[in-house]
């Protein structure tokens, strides 16, 4: 097998597992997924299938900054209200 084609497989293994927390729903991410990755099976390119993983792999981070960007808002949202009764209850 391939190194392109290991990357390729990891990348994929990669975006599946990400798209569990999909907010639209994780068929939803699937189905686009396998579309996109269906729709570039053919191509031979060394080159152009590099540009792909690469821009997968930039794919993965921004999804990954996503989910930690809602945490971070999550956590927040959860400090403020603690916030707010803690001044309720001192006064």
């Amino acid at each position: 097998m391939s190194m392109q084609r290991k990357s390729v497989l990891n990348l994929y293994k990669t975006l599946l597992y990400l798209g569990r927390d999909w907010p639209q729903g994780y068929d939803l991410f699937r189905k686009r997924l396998h579309k996109v990755f269906t729709k570039n099976s053919d191509e031979t390119d060394p080159k152009k299938i590099e540009t792909m993983i690469k821009h997968g792999e930039f794919v993965v981070k921004e999804i990954e900054a996503l989910y930690k960007l809602k945490k971070y808002r999550a956590m927040k949202r959860r400090l403020k209200i603690w916030d707010v009764c803690v001044i309720l209850v001192l006064r």
